[in-house]
């Protein structure tokens, strides 16, 4: 019985220099200490995001002429979140199971890169999402200026 109080202790003073000497966190330790999963996650958000910037750019600067794109804009409105959700879910089942495997109580420090990462993932689904609908409604405002003549 005594044995079984020894180990989670045992296991935190383990713990305790490498949470003391760990780098400060910043979005970009968050992105590069992510599991592959949502690395990729956040690769394919932020290139979505691009893609919608161009989509919208080349719209705007295209004249009179309508092209292709609205259909992606409209998509990435929903999606975009949807992705950052997707990871958060994910990256919050990676935490649930690891601290099921530990079975015992982990300090905070612990925990808190898990978290960050899943507010970043959701940050940027909704970022995502933000630049879709800005870039949805700047090009339906100049797809409608072309169609009514304005």
């Amino acid at each position: 019985m005594r044995l079984a109080s020894l180990i989670p202790a045992t296991i935190a003073m383990a713990l305790a220099p490498i949470v003391a000497n760990a780098e400060p966190y910043t979005a970009l330790t968050v992105v590069s200490h992510a599991a592959p999963v949502v690395q990729a996650t956040m690769a394919g958000i932020v290139v979505a995001d691009l893609a919608a910037i161009a989509i919208c750019a080349g719209k705007l600067s295209a004249g009179r002429g309508l092209a292709g794109g609205s259909a992606y804009l409209s998509g990435l409105r929903l999606g975009g979140p949807l992705a950052g959700l997707f990871g958060a879910a994910y990256g919050g089942l990676n935490m649930a199971i690891g601290l099921t495997n530990v079975g015992h109580p982990v300090p905070t420090s612990v925990l808190a890169p898990g978290y960050a990462e899943m507010m970043l993932l959701i940050l940027m689904g909704l970022f995502s999402g933000a630049i879709a609908v800005i870039a949805h409604w700047a090009v339906e405002a100049r797809i409608d200026r072309t169609v009514l003549g304005g």
